[in-house]
C-alpha cells in the first residue's frame, strides 16, 4: 500500500476565526482613537467656554472687559504687569496698550483663571490660546482664538458647534475658502 503524505496547515475555519479576531482588535483600536479625539475636541470647547465664563465674571465684577479695563490697576490690587485698557469694549491686539496680553493678566489678577504671565495657556489640542477683536472680515466682535488646529479637527469643531464653514458663523478659521483641509494648521476664532 502506498503511504499518503499528510499535509498540515490551517483550515478555512481557523483562518476565518483569526481574521475575525484581527477585525475586532482593529475595530476596538479605531473606536478608541475616535473616543480620544472626541474627548480632545470636547475639551477644546470646554476651554473656550471656561475663558468666556471668566471674561463675563470679570465684567460682572468690575463692569469692564478684561484687557480693556480702564481701572485695571485698581481692580487688580496692583498685580505685576497689569496696565489699563482704553475702555472701548474691544480687546485689540495691535494697540499700544496690548489689551490682548492684558486680558490674561487681568483675569489672573482677579483669580478667575489659573496660570501665569501675559499669554494664554495652550489649549487641549496643543496650540496657543489668544484673544482678539475682529480677527476676520466676517467677525462681529471679540473672539477667543485657538492656534495650531488641524483641518480635520476644525471640521469636527465646526460640525459640532457652528455652520461648517471656515468663513462664516460664530467660529471662523484663517482660511480663504469655506472648507478646511486635513493636514493644514488653522487658527480658529470663537466669537465671545
Amino acid at each position: 500500500m502506498q503511504k499518503l503524505n499528510k499535509q498540515s496547515g490551517f483550515t478555512l475555519v481557523e483562518i476565518a476565526i483569526v481574521l475575525v479576531i484581527i477585525g475586532l482588535l482593529l475595530g476596538g483600536v479605531l473606536k478608541g482613537q475616535e473616543m480620544i479625539k472626541n474627548a480632545e475636541i470636547r475639551s477644546v470647547i470646554t476651554d473656550v467656554q471656561g475663558l468666556t465664563t471668566a471674561m463675563y465674571a470679570y465684567r460682572d465684577r468690575y463692569n469692564a472687559l478684561p484687557g480693556d479695563d480702564i481701572n485695571a490697576i485698581v481692580n487688580s490690587s496692583s498685580a505685576t504687569g497689569v496696565a489699563i485698557g482704553n475702555g472701548d469694549g474691544k480687546i485689540k491686539v495691535d494697540s499700544g496698550l496690548k489689551e490682548d496680553e492684558q486680558f490674561f493678566l487681568q483675569l489672573r489678577a482677579a483669580k478667575l483663571i489659573t496660570g501665569s504671565g501675559k499669554k494664554g495657556d495652550n489649549h487641549s489640542l496643543g496650540g496657543v490660546t489668544t484673544v482678539a477683536y475682529q480677527t476676520y472680515t466676517n467677525s462681529r466682535g471679540n473672539e477667543v482664538c485657538l492656534g495650531g488646529i488641524d483641518g480635520a479637527d476644525a471640521i469636527i469643531l465646526e460640525a459640532k458647534e457652528d455652520d461648517g464653514s471656515a468663513i462664516s458663523g460664530s467660529i471662523q478659521g484663517h482660511s480663504t475658502t469655506a472648507t478646511y483641509a486635513a493636514g493644514t494648521d488653522y487658527i480658529l476664532c470663537f466669537e465671545i
